[in-house]
């Protein structure tokens, strides 16, 4: 086993083989990506407290000390925006199974192909060109996913999630006060979950996709840019309809808050290129 503590801005290689990265933070910038060669941490800003590194049977350890028993805690937690931040980087190899978390602050992680957890508390996730089964939660805060195929879970309490340029195999995001935005390449049986409590759906897919539709507000209005899916008002909105051959499925769902489904064409990307 080998261990660091860092104290002051270093910079860490590792010497032998990564195949799991846990982070536990406590406030400042992360990132993680994927990249060739041996792991390295670049830890370029240090809080009040070190950050602890360790290396051993595979598994990358990167987190910050904290103290221990009840009265800590409650200082920690009320102490906390008094935080000086941390700002670390880590590069490994994409086949990591990664779990990162970050009490606040932002959390980039990009090209991982494996599984990826991602938990903040509040600030923001960015999640880019990831693959496999990926999953970010944030309790206060955005959370977008850029690129993203596999499966993706998206959960926030009180936030946006942005789901853009994305092939995903099965979507599954919900907020309890916020909205969600996707923009979607679908490949075929793809599966879109989308729910919110308290804000509005937007969702744009293909005109060419292959989607069984159905979409349901308990108080809002629903519109549609595919003839296919019609709408009734009484006594609930809702849309049903089937684009293509029906061999996917999109399930949109807001108890306070409109929906709306969008068409973008098969070349779209391209006309709109300079």
């Amino acid at each position: 086993m080998t261990e660091w503590t860092v104290d002051s801005p270093q910079r860490l290689t590792v010497d032998g083989p990564v195949t799991r990265l846990d982070v536990r933070l406590v406030s400042g910038r992360l990132n993680v990506v994927a990249t060739d060669g041996p792991a390295r941490i670049d830890v370029t800003r240090v809080g009040r407290r070190p950050v602890l590194v360790t290396h051993s049977d595979g598994r990358l350890t990167i987190r910050q000390e904290r103290g221990q028993g009840w009265a800590d805690a409650v200082r920690w937690f009320r102490s906390l925006a008094r935080y000086p931040s941390v700002d670390v980087s880590v590069a490994v190899s994409a086949d990591v199974i990664a779990d990162l978390r970050l009490v606040a602050g932002s959390l980039l992680a990009s090209g991982l192909r494996r599984q990826t957890t991602v938990d903040v508390t509040a600030g923001q996730i960015t999640l880019m060109g990831l693959r496999g089964g990926t999953f970010g939660k944030i309790t206060s805060g955005s959370v977008e996913a850029l690129g993203v195929g596999g499966d993706l879970t998206l959960e926030t309490v009180s936030g946006e999630v942005i789901v853009a340029d994305s092939a995903a195999d099965r979507v599954r995001a919900q907020t309890v006060s916020g909205a969600i935005t996707c923009d979607l390449d679908n490949p075929r049986r793809s599966e879109i979950r989308l729910t919110t409590v308290s804000g509005s759906i937007t969702v744009r897919v293909r005109e060419d996709s292959d989607l069984d539709v159905r979409l349901h507000t308990a108080s809002g209005r629903i519109t549609s840019g595919f003839p296919q899916v019609r709408t009734s008002t009484f006594p609930l909105a809702n849309s049903e309809g089937v684009l293509g051959a029906g061999e996917g499925k999109l399930w949109a769902s807001a108890t306070s808050g409109s929906i709306a489904l969008l068409a973008r064409g098969v070349d779209a990307d391209q006309e709109e290129l300079p």
